[in-house]
């Protein structure tokens, strides 16, 4: 599960994505730190071809979710939908109609961050493509309508069970479920987006080889506002 990451602005070598995010960053910049609610950039289908948008970074953002209280009178904890499961985003109440509808996106990442506890503490890691290079991971997003009425857009990156990965399992906690973010190949970016047959999408919701990818301690902060 990803909550946090590092997005690409104006970085050298993000012309190497082929997403054209520059402009964007230079109209609406970004932080560079992506934590849930805060805005980043996503790549989607537009005929054709793609369009290069900022989005915030969760499905259903926390700051439009009702308040909930519990049987105590308590708050409830607000729902955290920066991840979907990919075995269950088909038929799941939030994500599935995204998924039917073939609303799939490019998140433009530097890097992933998730924490380690080989060391009997948590260490945050950054995990990315070997060599550091900006990459993409596979999403969903969806419209919604902001507080000041402008239609704006949220994503959820997607997730697949990572407990055979030899990198993704060494993160969270002993005893969690393993899971991991599908790093896409720029070769598949095209079809990922424009594919017409769902299943053709589904197969593509696998976990990088650990040969392709690094990971190393995480020296920014670990946790956001």
């Amino acid at each position: 599960m990803c909550t946090h990451y590092r997005a690409p602005g104006e970085d050298p070598g993000i012309s190497e994505l082929k997403i054209g995010i520059g402009d964007l960053y230079r109209r609406d910049p970004w932080a560079p730190d992506v934590y849930p609610d805060y805005a980043a950039p996503l790549a989607r289908a537009d005929g054709d071809g793609l369009a290069v948008v900022v989005a915030v970074f969760g499905f259903w953002p926390k700051f439009m979710q009702p308040e909930r209280i519990d049987e105590n009178g308590r708050k409830s904890r607000k729902l955290d939908t920066v991840n979907a499961r990919a075995e269950t985003v088909g038929s799941s109440r939030l994500y599935g109609n995204a998924w039917r509808n073939g609303q799939r996106c490019l998140i433009p990442v530097r890097w992933i961050c998730e924490p380690c506890y080989e060391s009997g503490r948590n260490v945050w890691h950054r995990i990315g493509v070997d060599g550091w290079q900006p990459c993409c991971v596979a999403g969903i997003w969806r419209r919604y309508e902001g507080g000041d009425g402008r239609a704006c857009v949220g994503m959820a990156m997607l997730t697949v069970n990572a407990d055979d990965h030899p990198l993704f399992a060494r993160m969270h906690r002993p005893g969690d479920e393993k899971r991991g973010v599908v790093i896409l190949r720029r070769d598949d970016y095209d079809e990922w987006l424009h594919a017409r047959d769902i299943e053709v999408a589904r197969r593509m919701l696998n976990l990088l080889p650990a040969a392709d990818m690094t990971a190393a301690p995480d020296q920014a902060p670990s946790t956001g506002a």
